[in-house]
């Protein structure tokens, strides 16, 4: 399989110009001017990084309350799960559908799958490079969905105060969830897709 690294080129990650960069690593872009290298540096130990304080974010991000809803003569504390029992209960379970996959779901799922992603090029595998190539592009989609929770938090934060009458706060879970998603986009972002091919050749 001949690839861009054995010609000598690579896109630019700015304009995508197709630039030959001959032996050396890294050049600069004719177009944009902007620096071209042929890989991510240190890509693996940034992704590593982000995953693993992401992972760590995430235990308060659901631990602790993320919501205080007072209305008179009643006051809640919800935590994510709690506030999605709370609405599935009341009747709208299409809103604790969609809370549930935001921001259970989605964090999970991108958590897991760039584990898997990390762990299968640090080992060289040749395991269903298509699919993980695929995989890493699914994620990058999807990761902004993410935010939904923390969007809706504060909308109800800016919206629903009336007063005496009804009072929403965010409560202390509301950063490191929020931790969570910008962690995982940053691990996400850090991932060099390519290292799946790279390391699996010169195994």
């Amino acid at each position: 399989m001949i690839r861009g690294v054995d010609l000598g080129i690579t896109a630019c990650k700015t304009c995508e110009l197709v630039v030959r960069l001959g032996g050396e690593s890294e050049g600069v872009c004719p177009r944009c001017e902007e620096p071209v290298r042929r890989r991510r540096p240190k890509a693996m130990q940034r992704a590593w990084a982000y995953l693993a304080a992401a992972a760590l974010f995430y235990v308060p991000a659901n631990m602790l309350v993320i919501m205080h809803t007072e209305q008179l003569p009643t006051r809640r504390d919800d935590t994510i799960l709690s506030g999605i029992a709370h609405l599935w209960h009341s009747g709208s379970w299409d809103l604790a559908v969609l809370v549930f996959a935001a921001s259970i779901l989605v964090p999970v799922v991108k958590l897991a799958s760039l584990g898997v992603l990390l762990v299968t090029t640090e080992q060289r595998s040749t395991w269903r490079q298509r699919a993980r190539t695929k995989l890493y592009r699914v994620l990058e989609v999807i990761g902004h969905w993410s935010m939904l929770d923390v969007f809706v938090v504060a909308l109800l934060t800016a919206v629903v105060q009336v007063g005496r009458f009804a009072k929403v706060e965010p409560g202390p879970a509301l950063l490191p969830f929020a931790g969570v998603v910008i962690l995982t986009m940053l691990a996400s972002h850090s991932f060099d897709p390519r290292l799946i091919w790279d390391r699996a050749e010169k195994a």
